[in-house]
Formats: structure tokens, sequence, C-alpha cells
């Protein structure tokens, strides 16, 4: 399987199959981002899910594939740092405003940085047509958290609040996008980077839910739906999450994180199907214009 990636990759059939992946991973991270807002302290749904991909990655890591060498063991560290600030601020933006703000902010910040920083980093060229496509995907995404705004009731701080700290998620989105891609890119077996990444950056917040409970800043809630709600979001971040890292080892970065975020497209229809939201021609408008902009970077 393995030598079998590698061989594709920079091809037009490793090209193919890296815009499947990362199709597949948008529809998985709207849905991942609604798990972790959900009913629950998105403190608590974010460590659930955390302790179950330990629980999943531990014996693939410790017994299928090579552990990390040398410099791989620091290059894990750097992504448990990054994804720690990642899922931090993620945190912090949906205690304090709806998915349907938070979301789109985040998923609308960033595509652009991400061509950015591809661009600066990994020394993949884009032309005018694909900035073009970007900038149009960028814009309709935040164009849509405005309209979402207009429904939105809770207090000015409290709004500012959650959409600075979306801000800054978007901008880590960009952050881990790029060093992820120069991780797996760096290690041989990219199967071997995956289970190892999920694992190390799986410790984190568990460890902080611990702490919050051991001060009582938080309660547990009945543990049931709380056990199921980590387990499928186990599945579903395997899928978002690897998904995609295995698409920026296949294709260009930009590219695929551009097509990765029309899972703002896919969050505002599990906001019409499953939470009762109206999505009306405006919200449709831009979801088309999202769509478009994912095509242009295809073409261009």
């Amino acid at each position: 399987m393995t030598d079998w990636l590698l061989s594709i990759a920079g091809t037009p059939a490793g090209m193919s199959l890296a815009m499947g992946l990362a199709l597949t991973s948008a529809m998985a991270h709207a849905v991942f981002g609604a798990l972790q807002k959900g009913q629950h302290d998105p403190w608590l749904s974010r460590a659930s899910i955390d302790i179950w991909i330990i629980l999943f990655s531990l014996p693939v890591a410790l017994f299928a594939v090579p552990w990390p060498q040398g410099f791989e063991w620091l290059v894990l560290l750097g992504a448990l740092g990054i994804h720690f600030a990642y899922k931090l601020t993620m945190a912090l933006a949906y205690e304090r405003a709806a998915y349907t703000v938070v979301y789109p902010v985040v998923r609308g910040t960033g595509p652009l940085a991400t061509l950015a920083f591809a661009a600066l980093f990994l020394g993949e060229g884009y032309g005018a047509v694909q900035w073009g496509g970007v900038a149009l995907l960028s814009g309709a995404i935040l164009l849509l958290a405005g309209v979402n705004l207009r429904g939105v009731r809770i207090g000015r701080a409290a709004l500012r609040a959650g959409l600075g700290w979306a801000l800054a998620g978007g901008l880590l989105v960009a952050v881990y996008t790029t060093y992820d891609a120069w991780g797996i890119r760096l290690t041989p077996d990219p199967f071997t980077f995956l289970a190892w990444f999920f694992l190390i950056t799986a410790v984190d917040f568990p460890m902080l839910m611990a702490a919050r409970l051991m001060r009582g800043r938080a309660v547990l809630p009945p543990l049931r739906p709380l056990i199921l709600r980590g387990v499928v979001g186990a599945l579903v971040a395997f899928v978002s999450f690897g998904g995609v890292m295995l698409a920026t080892r296949l294709g260009r970065v930009g590219e695929v994180a551009a097509l990765r975020e029309t899972s703002t497209v896919f969050a505002a229809l599990i906001g019409w199907a499953v939470l009762g939201e109206k999505v009306g021609a405006l919200r449709a408008a831009l979801m088309g214009l999202i769509a478009l902009g994912a095509i242009l970077v295809q073409i261009g």
C-alpha cells in the first residue's frame, strides 16, 4: 500500500486520489465540527474524542508500523504543539458562539493563508486563476458566516470573543495544514507518521480536561452519550485529518486545502438537515460560489 501510494505521488492518478481524499475529508470535517460543538461542553467533547483516538491508534502505532526515528520525533512534537493551539482556539470559539458562525469563519480564513504558506515554505507555484478561485471561496465562506450572524442572539462581548478565536483558529488551520504536509512528506512511510501523529496529538485534551474536572471548572454529564460521541468523533477524525494529510502527500497543498474547505457547504447542509436551520436563497448562492471557487482552483 505504501509503495503504491508513493509511486503515484505527483502523477495524474495521484492528483485524482488526492482530490477524492480532500472531498471525503471535507464531509468528515463538517461532521467532526458538529460533534465537538453538539450538546456537550466542547472541552469535554474534544477530550472524549481524543481518548478514543488514543485507544484506537495505540496498538497500530506500537505494533503495526515502524517507530519514528531521530528527527521524526521532533516533527511529531511540533505537530503536538500546533494542534494543541488549534484545538484550544476551537474549544474557546465554540464555547462562546454558534457552530454556524464559528465554523465558516475558521474555514474561510484558512485557504488563502494556506496557499501563501505552501508557496512560501513548500515551493509550490499557483497561477492567477487559482489565487482568484481561493479568494472567491474564502470570501463566500466569510459572507456565509456574516449571513449566519443575523440569527445569533448572544451578547456582543461573547460574539466578539468567539469570532476572535475563530479567526485565530483559521490561521492555525493554515499553519497545521502546511506543517503536516511537510511532516508526512519527510517521513518515508506516511502511515507511520499518521499513526504516531494521532497518538501523540491526542494526549493533550484528556489531560487538560482532567485538570478542569479536578478544579471544579467542568461537570461530567451522563457518560453514555459522551462516550458514544467520542467513539464516533474519533472515527470521523481519522477520515478527516488522515484523509487530508494523505492528500497533501499525493498532491499540492494549496489545491487540497481549497477543496477541503467545501466542508463549509457540508456544514450548512448539516445545519439544515440535522439542526433544522433554514438555508434560503442567499445561503444557497454562497454555497454555489464556494463550490465555484474550488472548481477554479482545480481548473487553474
